[in-house]
């Protein structure tokens, strides 16, 4: 009798492709070395044909193997698919929901609005994934986002809370103490490796000679610290320059870089009961944060 593939032994040979080794397809699957070895050893023999080729560098698939990586793929949409057109279909706000920020927005201004969301349905649990990294919404990493973007996917719905403004920040006790302080020739804290793609990270590149820079900061919340600490101008989002004690503005906000904060999720699963009910109250309460998240 023909062997039947289980949906489990794709997700294996899946897991095997994607870390290229036994050991990081264990942590994939959450099980340990010996049972992925034992476990493709057995498909393939029971497929009759070598799935991956070991060598060096690690597990390459052969074309079989390419085969079954590419239906598995498809299989793994299929069921994200599925799940967010169930999860879509609830019609009472209960169950977990899996919200997705960064910790720079989660330290200023979204921990009030979680803890308040969590008093006011006691019944959806919330599992909040603070991640500096972007997660995919069409794979289900998390039901909502509140991200800062330009121009979000065609997948995604929501609404666009408030424009991302800039500004210079110093010490204000600092520059209290230093009456000829002078922001166009005081030393600077630049973006760190982390940060070095945003675009304020460009603008100190083509604004501020190099020389000036005296210390690189590879975190929002670490730059914030840092300028309160007397170590120099830098930019910051004015909603953490303006709620950071100690810091003061210089000058007026610099012109937008074009991103804004978003609040998404996925078109499949806008009218599920939970997520629609997080949708509208932290719509409801960022709304009421929009001059201080557009530096106003």
């Amino acid at each position: 009798m023909p062997h039947q593939t289980s949906w489990d032994e794709f997700r294996l040979v899946k897991a095997v492709a994607d870390a290229h080794s036994l050991v990081g397809a264990a942590e994939l699957l959450g099980v340990n070395h010996s049972t992925v070895f034992r476990r493709l050893g057995a498909l393939e023999e029971a497929l009759g044909t070598r799935l991956f080729e070991r060598s060096r560098i690690g597990y390459e698939p052969t074309p079989a193997g390419e085969e079954m990586i590419a239906l598995a793929a498809r299989m793994a949409q299929d069921i994200s698919d599925f799940e967010r057109s169930v999860a879509g279909r609830d019609v009472k706000p209960t169950g977990e929901l899996r919200v997705t920020t960064n910790d720079t927005f989660l330290a200023y201004f979204l921990a009030r609005i979680i803890t308040g969301f969590g008093a006011a349905f006691p019944d959806i649990r919330l599992d909040l994934i603070v991640a500096n990294s972007t997660l995919n919404l069409s794979r289900r990493d998390a039901d909502v986002a509140i991200r800062a973007t330009i121009d979000p996917p065609d997948t995604l719905v929501g609404r666009r809370i408030a424009p991302i403004l800039w500004a210079r920040y110093a010490s204000a006790e600092w520059m209290q103490d230093n009456p000829s302080f002078d922001a166009d020739t005081a030393p600077w804290v630049g973006f760190g490796d982390a940060l070095s793609a945003l675009r304020p990270a460009r603008w100190i590149q083509q604004n501020v000679p190099s020389n000036r820079i005296r210390l690189r900061v590879d975190t929002m919340v670490g730059m914030a610290h840092v300028l309160s600490e007397r170590a120099g101008v830098g930019l910051l989002p004015c909603f953490i320059g303006d709620q950071t004690s100690g810091l003061a503005r210089i000058g007026e906000p610099l012109p937008t870089f074009g991103e804004s904060i978003w609040l998404l999720t996925h078109s499949d699963i806008r009218n599920s009961a939970r997520v629609r009910a997080f949708m509208d109250y932290a719509g409801a309460e960022l709304n009421k944060m929009k001059k201080l998240l557009a530096g106003e």
